[in-house]
């Protein structure tokens, strides 16, 4: 198989993720009582065009992931450990929002690196954006699996909240200094569905 058929296969493949995704209502959108419209943006659509990035948006899609796939570790901690109906939907859906998205951002590296593990390689920029904001260090990870119920459900809720904090930051710096449109696409659809989670986890951190 070339690496242009490779490519093309990949971009299509996180393309039909993503937009499922962004499509098919979450868990908490409909049928179980709760209204979240943590999901209601237009419909995404990616290129999977590799032209135009720079090294702002590798460092996004970079850091993004492994923040992504932090998200999805906390979410999973969630069955075992609660029995609050609204945070067993809502760790269901940010995993399953997630997920495609990890997906999509492995496939804009494959496509900007050519194949080559340095996708900013030959590429001239002004950096990335630093640490990845709002990740949840060790000892609170250590401390949320030793713990279950209301006291589980609140330092979860908290933990999330900086943790979504932190990637609207990082979307929000790939806005501002990103020039690939699918990266950006995907930065501004980070940014609607994660304000809108806050929202929802600190009215039910009030609760």
């Amino acid at each position: 198989m070339t690496r242009n058929r490779l490519l093309a296969i990949l971009a299509a493949s996180a393309t039909a993720l993503f937009v499922s995704a962004c499509n098919n209502p979450a868990p908490g959108e409909a049928g179980d009582g709760h209204t979240d419209h943590s999901h209601d943006v237009p419909t995404i659509e990616i290129t999977g065009e590799p032209a135009g990035f720079d090294a702002d948006d590798v460092a996004f899609a970079t850091n993004m992931i492994p923040h992504h796939e932090q998200a999805v570790e906390l979410s999973a901690l969630v069955p075992d450990r609660s029995t609050n109906a609204e945070l067993l939907a809502l760790a269901k859906q940010i995993s399953a929002a997630q997920e495609p998205e990890i997906t999509t951002m492995k496939a804009f590296l494959v496509q900007w690196s050519g194949g080559e593990d340095n996708p900013s390689s030959g590429h001239d920029g002004h950096g990335g954006h630093g640490d990845m904001a709002g990740m949840v260090d060790e000892a609170t990870m250590a401390k949320l699996k030793t713990l279950q119920g209301p006291e589980f459900d609140k330092l979860w809720l908290e933990s999330m909240i900086a943790h979504h904090q932190g990637a609207v930051e990082m979307a929000k710096a790939e806005l501002a200094n990103g020039v690939n449109a699918d990266a950006k696409t995907l930065a501004q659809h980070i940014i609607d569905a994660q304000e809108a989670e806050i929202a929802q986890m600190q009215k039910m951190l009030g609760s």
